[in-house]
């Protein structure tokens, strides 16, 4: 058994601009359904990033001049303290120094003195 549709010309302008008028409301659904920026929004919205990514670049930096200060400052600090010990340490040398020169100087007099008085002794 065989079936055979025969549309009308009639029917045929009819659907036709059935089907334009579905396509039309469908683009126009869409259209109006997407959400739409403005110039002014954009702008807005560009200002907004832009504000959120200079504080976040303030922030970085302020981080890294902490651990800069901090680090800095421990370096200060240690070479502050190795300072203090090397002098102490050369305090102490000059003045163990300053014992032997006296003492040299000391018995080098009392030798000498003792050789003048054998001489006017004699």
């Amino acid at each position: 058994m065989k079936y055979s549709y025969t549309v009308s010309k009639e029917n045929q302008k009819i659907m036709k601009k059935l089907m334009l008028l579905t396509s039309i409301s469908i683009l126009s659904f869409v259209a109006s359904a997407a959400p739409q920026d403005t110039v002014k929004q954009d702008v807005k919205d560009a200002g907004h990033a832009t504000k959120k990514a200079v504080k976040k670049s303030a922030k970085n930096v302020g981080e890294g001049t902490e651990k800069a200060g901090k680090a800095t400052g421990k370096a200060i600090s240690k070479g502050a303290e190795e300072t203090k010990e090397g002098a102490e340490k050369t305090g102490s040398a000059i003045k163990k120094g300053t014992k032997k020169v006296v003492h040299g100087a000391a018995s080098g007099t009392e030798k000498g003195a003792a050789k003048v008085e054998d001489k006017t002794k004699q």
